[in-house]
């Protein structure tokens, strides 16, 4: 994957940082895997807005992901790479050799024609589902489950992807993208390699109607409302606003909102990077 930067032809393409989409082979999709999605536009079910700074964008429909591979020792054909407008990394229509159609989340490199498969006793290639006490320790792994049979949860991400580290007993180490460290029941199920679209990171729209189009709003900053508005807003000038906080009055740095009590924390063995 590659991105290209545009010529200064007009001022949104000055600073403008394009993807090519140099992967895609697929145009439309499949219309049997896609369902109608409505927007809300940030309002709730009375209509009062309850998300700020949402609203507007290109209508999208939703594209139905096989996040379970439970379709297993069944091999598959990659048909096409697609885009998908609702998650960052492409997408793969694959076809079954019974003749079914499903979508999954595309792993780097990809290409249509190859096959794909899940289950026990599959080789640990790209693209393939194995549970996690098949894979080969140090490998790079993607749609990770936290729980068996409940589908991918991790790792789902453009570019995004994690480390096997260590198998013992009932459980799994596994290192994720954002340097926490984690035990996994070996019973779940992960697909080898990284996610694909890894240059997402890399993309600068370029100008203001390309988030308009994406369905963001505009967004003011605490420090420029009153204080009527924001705990860190009015001030004389340029007033910096004293601790970062909040439009709720939540301490936005350093301040921990995970529950001490929560169950999970048993199974983390190392916090994310701070």
């Amino acid at each position: 994957m590659a991105v290209k930067r545009l010529k200064p032809v007009t001022p949104g393409t000055r600073f403008r940082v394009a993807n090519t989409f140099a992967e895609l082979t697929g145009h439309k999709p499949e219309k049997s895997l896609i369902a109608p999605m409505k927007s809300s536009g940030g309002r709730n079910n009375q209509g009062k807005m309850t998300m700020r700074n949402m609203g507007g964008g290109h209508k999208k429909k939703y594209r139905i992901i096989d996040f379970k591979r439970e379709k297993q020792n069944m091999p598959a054909e990659v048909i096409s790479v697609e885009y998908d407008p609702n998650r960052t990394c492409f997408i793969s229509l694959v076809k079954y050799t019974d003749g079914e159609k499903r979508y999954i989340i595309a792993p780097n490199g990809i290409k249509a024609g190859q096959k794909v498969e899940s289950g026990r006793g599959v080789s640990p290639d790209v693209g393939n589902t194995l549970y996690i006490d098949e894979i080969p320790l140090g490998s790079t792994i993607h749609n990770i489950e936290l729980r068996p049979g409940q589908g991918a949860k991790i790792c789902r991400s453009a570019g995004s992807s994690a480390q096997l580290l260590a198998r013992d007993g009932r459980y799994a180490t596994i290192k994720l993208p954002s340097g926490e460290t984690r035990m996994i029941l070996v019973t779940c199920m992960a697909t080898i390699g990284t996610v694909s679209n890894p240059d997402h990171s890399l993309v600068v729209l370029g100008k203001a109607g390309r988030n308009r189009w994406l369905g963001r709003r505009p967004r003011v900053r605490g420090v420029a409302m009153n204080p009527v508005d924001h705990p860190m807003g009015g001030g004389e000038g340029r007033a910096s606003g004293g601790h970062p906080i909040s439009r709720t009055g939540v301490l936005a740095k350093g301040y921990k909102t995970r529950s001490p009590k929560k169950a999970s924390s048993k199974y983390i063995l190392e916090r994310r990077k701070k």
